[in-house]
């Protein structure tokens, strides 16, 4: 893993905040999350670093990176480094301003998707987002903006075939699709290990947390090697703790009986569990007015 401190892909995981709160979020993020320790001279430090040591492409995630206002000047700075970008976003609200910058050359998107049901899809998310998303990937379509869109299999009986053909219908030619990963809230029975994962951790592509914290990939949120805020990247790749954790991996993944690789999705045997709006408390609560739940449910989560 990483043994000679090169890399070529970085997830970059620029906030905890997000409008929704997916009940099977790796990151456990919601409206209450935030920005974290790393500001926006870290976040540039660390692209600049990342394009030394070989990265063609970061992708910024969350939490849902749009609701960062640093993302603009950060995708700015990493094309301006030669790397290419990829926002995984949920789509729910995308600013015009936004659109511009991900209609430049060398940006790309992708999201998730979970069914061709509002209510299912909202069972999902958390929130009434089916439309929105919807709507939303027409539009990048429309743009051609380069689109990735990720089913996930969540319970029995979701609708996911039918939204990878609902997707193709909507002209996105790029979709996968992937089983729940028991990570962060996606955890149902014991708690995330190594079988969550897919058997390609750090191999040339790393994670950074919105602390700074450094992780073999996403998923691997428990086997941290370093803190950028701390140590130079290429530093924290080459040093001990990344080569156990590499030899820690390798050792599992060479082991692992054939079984036990993630094949075509399976879903759990759950339920489905219709979604709920939020009491009238919540900064998400349905607002009568469109434009008004817009404004508290969609676009801005509630300021702490």
């Amino acid at each position: 893993m990483m043994d000679d401190g090169r890399i070529s892909f970085v997830w970059l995981e620029i906030t905890g905040r997000c409008q929704l709160e997916c009940g099977h979020c790796y990151a456990e993020s919601g409206p209450a999350g935030d920005h974290r320790r790393m500001q926006v001279e870290d976040w540039r430090r660390v692209i600049d670093q990342a394009a030394e040591i070989g990265a063609g492409m970061v992708q910024f995630i969350g939490g849902e990176p749009a609701l960062h206002p640093a993302l603009p000047a950060l995708i700015e700075h990493a094309r301006g480094r030669g790397v290419e970008v990829e926002v995984f976003s949920n789509l729910v609200h995308v600013r015009p301003a936004l659109w511009e910058v991900f209609s430049r050359p060398g940006v790309r998107l992708a999201t998730s998707y979970y069914s061709t049901d509002p209510n299912e899809h909202a069972a999902v998310t958390r929130r009434p987002t089916y439309e929105r998303t919807k709507a939303n990937i027409r539009e990048a379509v429309r743009r051609a903006i380069p689109l990735r869109v990720g089913v996930v299999n969540l319970w029995e009986g979701q609708r996911s075939d039918q939204a990878v053909a609902e997707l193709r219908e909507l002209g996105v030619t790029e979709i996968g699709t992937d089983r729940l990963r028991q990570v962060g809230r996606g955890v149902r029975t014991g708690r995330a290990g190594l079988d969550q994962l897919c058997g390609h951790c750090g191999d040339g592509k790393i994670a950074i947390s919105p602390s700074g914290e450094v992780w073999p990939c996403v998923f691997s949120r428990w086997m941290p090697v370093g803190n950028v805020r701390e140590r130079a990247l290429v530093e924290i790749l080459s040093g001990p703790r990344t080569a156990e954790v590499g030899a820690t991996l390798r050792t599992h993944f060479a082991t692992r009986p054939r079984s036990a690789w993630p094949t075509r999705p399976k879903p759990l045997s759950a339920k489905f569990s219709p979604w709920k709006p939020p009491p009238p408390d919540h900064a998400c609560a349905a607002a009568p007015d469109p434009r008004k739940r817009a404004s508290s449910c969609g676009l801005k989560p509630r300021s702490r």
